[in-house]
């Protein structure tokens, strides 16, 4: 670009033409610094999001409550939060209870109620009540700070697109230079034509040729998009992942904790082969050592628990331990199935829980199923519209989950999911991803669904706030449970495709147009910098309307 308007400016000087030689310098410079304060204006919608925390924190020393800058706190510290006052660090809530508006953080429209061991984030504001909560990170290391640094990363990374238009743009350039040098010198040899004319032309034509518009279109399309979509919520660590949004054909859910709350209630519980209390504590003795939120729902205050050695999860089935000698597992249906304890009439019982929507777990000693446990998992209340707002988009839904077919058909109803994936593994949620026709997206945990999510075009991690696993894992991070917010990523990714289309078309076709007339011998220095200048306004103010989604 500098190098087709410095051969510009030169001829225009070698012709005399001082006054278009200045104009071209001036109005360069300041379509230049133009879009630059624009690409950085969509930079720093994201970094206003600095200016929420505050500078100072009230922390409890030895000598009482002090104020000290909030750099100074460290992880353990009691700090003193009182109404209206954003909160200046992460933390829990130690004592006193009030609403927190986290819409910096997660997008949350609506205050969100906190009292003792409730997560806070730094940046949020306190609404009503005053507050203690004991610091969990520092400065640097907060949600908001991680947020802050994902999207930095992000925006410096390069989207298909924008690598597209460089490699153009590296062509281009001396594609351009060798027509501008032809036009200067053929038609005066092989035509007769006037020197000065030609050259002239010539020095037009490089001028509009410049590719100031097509290059500045994408960067500040993207760094708009990715700011927008941190504004509600997402997290999203490139550009490549705005782009590939609205090309995905199906979206495919992990269940527990994803489409239901991932608090499972125990509903049923029947001992069948030993005394009921002795069952209850080997049964937690096992799931005190799993953190799958099936086997933690059946841990109880109050309930001893055995020393359990070379314990091990098995993957898609259960946990196995040895307790006082004896290899105990507690497991699904697929997992008595495997070690061939089920019997006829416990096949009939299970079928009959598992058509209401309970996840089974069964106590078995390798010889005999021990014991019986049901329990039922609440679907999150904003599952159903979600699916529903990714129908009208046209896009596939998908559940994939290690529980039984009948569970897994019975939340997939309550939904309105299409299809649904019972006994899954996680290799088989992989393959399953990988057998779908088009891209697909898998939401889950951003831990346990690792293969899976691995397998998906892109991976969509729940509840993001506070995991650093999920802010680095994930492709496309939700900081909070809305799942809602999928529809509205798919929906920003076309929209900023299409504002890419448009940039591109406006930087072409204003090009094209004024090309033509310089060619034809009606285009002048002044039009071609109003042409170049014009076209780079319009692509950059275009791009950050995106800003407004």
């Amino acid at each position: 670009i500098n190098a087709l308007m410095s051969i510009a400016v030169t001829g225009a000087m070698a012709l005399r033409q001082w006054p278009e030689a200045a104009m071209v310098m001036v109005l360069f410079a300041l379509a230049e610094r133009i879009e630059t304060l624009s690409l950085d204006r969509a930079r720093n919608a994201i970094h206003g999001l600095l200016r929420l925390s505050p500078a100072t924190a009230t922390v409890l020393g030895p000598g009482g409550w002090t104020e000290v800058e909030a750099r100074a706190a460290r992880v353990g510290d009691r700090v003193r939060v009182g109404p209206g006052e954003a909160i200046p660090l992460d933390g829990k809530v130690a004592a006193g209870r009030s609403s927190v508006n986290q819409a910096p953080i997660t997008g949350e429209s609506l205050p969100v109620d906190k009292g003792e061991g409730d997560p806070v984030y730094a940046g949020t504001l306190n609404l009503t009540g005053s507050f203690e909560f004991m610091v969990t990170a520092e400065e640097g290391s907060t949600t908001l700070a991680r947020i802050i640094h994902a999207v930095e990363e992000a925006q410096e990374s390069r989207s298909p697109t924008h690598r597209f238009v460089d490699r153009f743009a590296r062509i281009y350039t001396p594609a351009v230079l060798i027509v501008a040098v032809a036009v200067a010198v053929a038609p005066p040899l092989l035509l007769g034509g006037a020197w000065s004319v030609w050259v002239y032309r010539a020095l037009v034509l490089l001028v509009i040729a410049c590719p100031c518009a097509l290059v500045i279109s994408t960067p500040v399309t993207i760094v708009s998009g990715l700011a927008a979509a941190t504004r509600h919520g997402i997290l999203v660590k490139g550009g490549r992942w705005l782009e590939e949004g609205r090309d995905l054909a199906w979206i495919a859910f992990d269940k527990t904790g994803t489409l239901t709350r991932g608090e499972p209630a125990l509903t049923d519980f029947a001992p069948l082969a030993m005394e009921g209390d002795a069952a209850w504590r080997l049964a937690t003795s096992l799931a005190s050592r799993s953190d799958h939120p099936v086997s933690r729902a059946l841990v109880r205050p109050g309930v001893p628990v055995a020393e359990v050695e070379a314990f091990r999860a098995l993957p898609g089935q259960g946990v196995q331990g040895s307790i006082g000698g004896t290899v105990y597992s507690l497991g699904n249906h697929h997992l008595i199935e495997e070690l061939g304890v089920c019997s006829p009439e416990l096949e009939a019982r299970l079928e009959a829980l598992e058509q209401q929507g309970k996840t089974t777990l069964l106590l078995t000693d390798g010889k005999a199923v021990l014991a019986l446990f049901a329990l039922a998992d609440e679907v999150r209340p904003g599952s159903r519209a979600a699916v529903a707002a990714l129908h009208a988009l046209g896009i596939r839904t998908l559940m994939l989950t290690g529980d039984n077919t009948h569970t897994a058909k019975s939340i997939a109803a309550q939904v309105g999911i299409e299809e649904a994936l019972g006994d899954q593994l996680p290799e088989d949620k992989a393959r399953a991803i990988r057998d779908r026709a088009g891209k697909v997206g898998m939401v889950g945990d951003g831990i346990n669904d690792a293969p899976a999510l691995a397998a998906a075009h892109i991976g969509f991690a729940m509840g993001a706030a506070g995991s650093d696993t999920a802010i680095e894992t994930a492709d496309v991070a939700l900081m909070d449970d809305d799942l809602g917010k999928i529809a509205r990523f798919i929906r920003l990714s076309r929209d900023t495709r299409t504002v890419l289309a448009q940039n591109i078309v406006l930087a072409i076709g204003i090009k094209t147009v004024f090309l033509a007339l310089t060619i034809a011998g009606r285009g002048t220095m002044w039009m071609a910098v109003f042409a170049d200048m014009g076209a780079s306004l319009l692509v950059v103010f275009n791009g950050l309307r995106l800003l407004r989604k």
